[in-house]
Order: structure tokens, then C-alpha cells, then sequence
């Protein structure tokens, strides 16, 4: 009872916590100028993941590697599979030229680039330097081409899709960066309420932390991706909801596995080709079932609903059956 005591508030105050840093991140760019669409690429799409950066963080510092790369491959299976498949069952998602184009072959390099990595059973330090220069480099791109496309109509598109989840006015720069704290706090303490119910959860019922983080634990922290991607679909922005998947996919591998295997070496041999080959496979799909007629129409969502369940369904009874 303790245990999922530790899971739900840890839970609860992780969404709270990335929501404030959302609100406040999005108000210090406001502040300091940014227009919505490159808020939205960036602050906006990077906050979704505060709660799997800061879990991840908190496992590897912990010792458990696994939970850490568990969160990461399992939220990237759980963001295509589960999350694009419900919002396309509510309405069929469009995908734009430039996410066709540009957005979902990145994801897939990055992810085949992360599977090359983990051939050895070991994420390196030198190996999460690499990936942070590729996070940071992935961004300086993402925000010049942002910046060249920000034509006059562009930005009334941006401003029409981000205006709801931005504030209505910039506000004063102090509490805009007390909300980044506040926020950051909560995300800390909720990681670490949530990373100790997760393990003892793992304990009682006699299966892996790494079945805990590619389950319970990657659910739990895509919860912002979840909620924002729902939002972006029932107002009919598909693109929002697609890109902002992609963007946390890539995020999760070059800034989650970055810092984590940074700052202490991850421990990979717990994963299995099955694990991978899901999520490599589900993000090579995305690819043909976006350009064909340039959207994810509602029983393609079902299909990858099916194949998160039976996923899920496979890893824990293999698992803790073995």
C-alpha cells in the first residue's frame, strides 16, 4: 500500500510539476521575445519531458540503469503506440510537409543511432556526451529553420495553435522564473517518490526494474505527452499532436540518455532485441502511415493501440513469469 502510495504521489506531483515549468518556461520565452512557434518547438515540446529526464536522472545517480533506459525506450513505445493511437481514434491526425519530411527521419536515425549504442550492453559516458551534442545541435537546427519560416502567416498559424496553452500576456520575469523552480522541485520530489515506489512495487511482485520502467514507470511520465497530445487532437491540430510525440521520442534518446549516461554509465543488458525492435519498429512505421494521404486515420490508431497492449501484455507475463 506504501508502494503505490510513493507511485501516485510521485505521479501526481510530476505532472504538476512539469505543467508549472511549462507555464513559467513559456512565459520567460514569451518575455524575453520568442515568438509562439519557436516556444512551442522548444520549451513546449522539451517540458513534455522534464518528468522522464528527471526520473531517468534520479535512477542512474540511484545505480538503476534500468529503470533509467526502461523509462526511455518504454515512454518512446508508449508515445507512438498508445498515445498517437488514442488521439487518432479521436480524430484522424494530419501530419505536416516538414514533420513527413524532416521530423520523423531524424527520430528514426537517432533511434537506430541508440540501438547501435547499445550493442555493447553499456551507454558510456563519452557515448552521452555525444548524444547531448546531438541534442543541442538537433536544436540550434530545429530554432534557425523556425526563425526562417516565421512569415507572417506562419506565425498566425503558430500563434492559433500554441495560444491556448500560452499565457495571455507576458508576465513579470519573477514569478515567470519562479514557476521554472517551483516546477523543478516538484519534478525532483515526484521523481524520487515515484522511483521508490516503482522499485519496491518491482520487489513485491518478484519482477525486474526494468519491467517496472518500460510499464509503470513509462506510462506514468508520459503523462504530459498524453494530456497535451489529447488537448492538440480534439481541437483538430494533429500536427501538434504528432510532432509533439516525435519531438519527445527525440528528445527522450539525445537529451534523457544524454545526461543520465553522463553522469553515470547505463547499464543496458536488461533490454532485448523484443524491447528494441518495438521501438525501432513503431518509429520506422510512423513514416509510411503518415504519408499515406499525409495523416493517421482512426483504425491505423487502433493498430498501434493493439500493439501496445499485446507489448505490454507479453513483457509482463514473460518477464515475470521467468
Amino acid at each position: 500500500m506504501i508502494s503505490w502510495l510513493y507511485l501516485l504521489a510521485g505521479l501526481g506531483l510530476l505532472y504538476i510539476g512539469a505543467q508549472v515549468l511549462l507555464k513559467g518556461g513559456a512565459g520567460l520565452a514569451l518575455r524575453l521575445g520568442l515568438n509562439p512557434l519557436l516556444v512551442g518547438l522548444t520549451i513546449m515540446a522539451y517540458g513534455t519531458s522534464s518528468p522522464e529526464l528527471v526520473v531517468s536522472v534520479n535512477a542512474s545517480m540511484q545505480g538503476n540503469g534500468s529503470i533509467a533506459l526502461g523509462n526511455v525506450v518504454g515512454s518512446n513505445i508508449c508515445n507512438i503506440a498508445l498515445i498517437l493511437g488514442l488521439c487518432s481514434l479521436v480524430t484522424p491526425l494530419s501530419a505536416s510537409a516538414q514533420i513527413i519530411r524532416r521530423e520523423i527521419p531524424v527520430m528514426i536515425g537517432v533511434t537506430a543511432g541508440f540501438i547501435l549504442m547499445l550493442l555493447d550492453g553499456v551507454v558510456a559516458r563519452w557515448e552521452g556526451a555525444l548524444l547531448l551534442a546531438g541534442v543541442v545541435a538537433y536544436t540550434w537546427h530545429t530554432v534557425v529553420l523556425a526563425r526562417r519560416d516565421t512569415a507572417a502567416a506562419k506565425a498566425a498559424e503558430a500563434e492559433a495553435e500554441y495560444a491556448q496553452d500560452l499565457p495571455p500576456a507576458p508576465p513579470a520575469l519573477g514569478p515567470a522564473v519562479g514557476m521554472i523552480v517551483g516546477g523543478l522541485a516538484l519534478l525532483i520530489g515526484g521523481s524520487h517518490a515515484f522511483v521508490t515506489g516503482a522499485v519496491a512495487l518491482a520487489k513485491l511482485w518478484g519482477v525486474s526494474d526494468l519491467v517496472i520502467g518500460l510499464t509503470v514507470v513509462a506510462v506514468g511520465t508520459s503523462m504530459p505527452e498524453l494530456a497535451s497530445s489529447l488537448v492538440a487532437a480534439v481541437r483538430k491540430h494533429g500536427d501538434v499532436a504528432i510532432g509533439n510525440v516525435v519531438g519527445s521520442n527525440i528528445f527522450n534518446v539525445l537529451g534523457i540518455v544524454g545526461v543520465a549516461a553522463l553522469l553515470h554509465p547505463l547499464d543496458a543488458s536488461g533490454l532485448s532485441w523484443v524491447d528494441l525492435g518495438i521501438m525501432f519498429a513503431l518509429a520506422a512505421a510512423l513514416l509510411p502511415v503518415a504519408r499515406s494521404g499525409g495523416r493517421v486515420n482512426r483504425w491505423e490508431g487502433l493498430v498501434l493501440l493493439l500493439v501496445f497492449v499485446a507489448y505490454t501484455a507479453w513483457l509482463i507475463t514473460s518477464q515475470s513469469g521467468g
